[in-house]
């Protein structure tokens, strides 16, 4: 018997191996390695495990295989609370597995990835009543044929979706689910790129359509521009809490994470963003992904 939950989440999980770095290399250099370390990762699941960490009970019902980095994935959602009654299993589905350079002194990360040619989403799965029993929906791009039947299937029961696209949309199925996801969250940069605006709060105004409830652009130590057509009629900034910046890995994933699970929580667009914003910022102060993500009482001590 499935246990009841707040959150289903249907896409991108990945196993991470870190290696920090004193500076970026440039080509042809060598780089002695500060320090390496394998995390699990992946935007679904990291933005999952961040909604856990702030309360929330969440369900992973994407799919992955019987191979090692498969197995390691679901031990490390297991120990992260989030639930897999809804898990597909299948033999060609795997997980991402990346490399990720962090060079220290910039505070910043470059990710080499490899994309398996089953993930995320898997068609008509799973059932619809399981989608129909969650709080909130969350979607990234990956597996967009079963992400776009899910997100019909919650909006039609009044489900918010809550979706973080990454690419820009070059595919029917997948360019419909990003008109569709009523609660989008993506980076200036990658909104800038899809939109052609020319700042963050013109790419919000540029995203917002009569179908979303609420658009967010985050800009990292910039805060992020958001838009909610039931309390505002043009875009808001909210600044980013200060910290100290460690490592941002995850940064993104973990602020669509708190979001969610203040959204399924029932906090207002408001709070839901300073708990996301303090989520993000707190992680940024942490090394790694999953592991860098704070508990709800962190947030609340420092939520702006």
């Amino acid at each position: 018997m499935s246990t009841p939950f707040d959150i289903l989440g249907l896409g991108c999980v990945a196993v991470d191996d870190l290696i920090y770095v004193p500076h970026y290399p440039a080509a042809d250099s060598k780089v002695r390695v500060q320090h390496r370390e394998r995390q699990p990762g992946g935007i679904t699941a990291t933005a999952l495990a961040a909604a856990t960490r702030m309360g929330a009970r969440c369900q992973y019902a994407g799919a992955l295989g019987f191979d090692d980095l498969s197995e390691y994935s679901i031990c490390e959602m297991g120990k992260a609370a989030i639930g897999l009654d809804h898990l597909c299993r299948h033999q060609d589905a795997r997980p991402y597995h990346s490399a990720i350079v962090v060079d220290e002194q910039r505070k910043t990360r470059t990710i080499f990835f490899d994309r398996p040619a089953l993930t995320g989403a898997f068609p008509n799965w799973p059932a619809a009543e399981v989608i129909r029993s969650a709080k909130a929906l969350f979607v990234d791009y990956l597996g967009a044929e079963g992400m776009l039947r899910a997100t019909k299937i919650a909006l039609e029961a009044g489900i918010p979706v809550v979706g973080d696209i990454e690419i820009v949309p070059d595919e029917d199925s997948l360019r419909t689910l990003a008109g569709l996801v009523n609660h989008l969250i993506v980076s200036s940069e990658f909104a800038q790129e899809w939109t052609g605006a020319a700042s963050p709060s013109e790419a919000v105004r540029a995203l917002w359509s009569s179908q979303r409830q609420t658009v967010i652009v985050t800009c990292g130590a910039d805060g992020c521009w958001y838009l909610d057509g039931t309390r505002y009629s043009a875009p808001v900034h909210q600044p980013a809490c200060r910290v100290d910046v460690v490592d941002t890995t995850g940064c993104g994933d973990v602020f669509h994470g708190a979001y969610a699970a203040g959204l399924a929580e029932g906090l207002d667009v408001t709070e839901r963003i300073r708990l996301a914003s303090a989520a993000a910022a707190l992680k940024a102060t942490r090394r790694g992904g999953q592991s860098g993500i704070p508990s709800r009482a962190e947030v609340e001590a420092m939520r702006p």
